[in-house]
């Protein structure tokens, strides 16, 4: 679902088009000679920008990147573990995943790499919900007492039901997480009565199909089921927003605009390829979030993130 608007040009370079964007990217006869395997799992919504990166760098580089999408919970149990070099994450990591990687030993790098706004939708049939307030939607998802019926969230929607229509990401996922205490109020606290999924695509799928469902997951994968779904409205107070790039970039699209990161080991990132890995990421990660559907941080953050990286020692010895 992923579109892709890459073109070879001449020098060597890559030219990475979006809208208003072309950016260059370096070759990695350009960079390193860095070998060998990086291995990554977490968050599905962070998931389309990390397997743009890794595409890319793997025609540039003689190192496979694999990436698993166990969400964001799922990934830092492998992560602490040891398991995995990085994880994305669609939320900043728990106090208790802290933990768990204090008591394996495992050290962290964070890295914000681009922002989402949690998108809701419904089925494109659907011709009287347009916009939600947050309550409204806490009325459907709230654990205690939910809507039963579209007529419960709101006395002129019609008598449809809602139970046993609802799509959403599993409770391994950071964006289920996160729109729970943004939404519900208390993070985890969500009726269970509903068809979750690690794979956003999936969700997309159920909606399509169903005339009276209702889903949420992050924007890129609602602009890559733009024409078999129907996007919400969000009204937190100051009237109704949908999220867009703009929207989401300055947090007038509230309260589900959000970072999203990426971590990794500091052991790992000792390695070449690890560390050439992710300053390919923070490089050309502006670009390549926007291509995939989400919205690039500001040029600081990645200038932050590339500090953070050990200086790469070339095979002469120098830096």
């Amino acid at each position: 679902m992923r579109p892709h608007h890459r073109t070879p040009s001449l020098g060597g370079l890559w030219m990475l088009l979006v809208p208003g964007i072309a950016v260059p990217l370096l070759t990695g006869a350009c960079l390193s000679t860095a070998e060998g395997n990086v291995e990554g799992d977490g968050s599905s919504t962070v998931f389309p920008i990390t397997e743009a990166v890794a595409e890319e760098f793997g025609k540039q580089f003689n190192v496979r990147v694999t990436v698993g999408i166990s969400g964001t919970g799922g990934g830092f149990k492998k992560f602490c573990s040891g398991e995995t070099d990085f994880n994305d994450a669609s939320r900043p990591i728990k106090d208790e995943e802290k933990e768990a990687c204090v008591a394996e030993g495992v050290d962290y790098v964070e890295f914000e790499v681009a922002y989402d706004g949690l998108s809701v939708v419904v089925n494109k049939e659907n011709g009287f919900a347009g916009c939600l307030t947050v309550e409204e939607l806490a009325s459907i998802w709230r654990p205690e007492d939910p809507a039963g019926n579209w007529s419960d969230v709101r006395d002129e929607f019609p008598d449809r039901p809602l139970a046993g229509h609802l799509y959403g990401p599993g409770t391994d996922s950071g964006t289920f997480d996160y729109f729970t205490k943004a939404i519900v109020g208390e993070e985890g606290s969500s009726r269970p009565d509903y068809s979750a999924s690690e794979d956003d695509n999936v969700t997309a799928q159920g909606v399509s199909g169903d005339r009276d469902a209702l889903a949420y997951f992050g924007f890129a994968y609602y602009e890559g089921n733009a024409e078999n779904v129907k996007l919400l409205s969000i009204d937190s107070g100051d009237g109704c927003v949908k999220p867009s790039r703009q929207t989401i970039l300055d947090g007038t699209y509230a309260p589900l605009s959000r970072p999203l990161y990426v971590y990794v080991r500091k052991d790992a990132l000792a390695r070449r390829e690890v560390a050439d890995f992710m300053r390919f990421y923070l490089t050309n990660g502006a670009a390549l979030a926007e291509e995939v559907g989400y919205v690039a941080a500001p040029d600081n953050v990645y200038a932050d993130g590339l500090a953070k990286i050990p200086p790469r020692v070339d095979d002469n010895g120098t830096d």
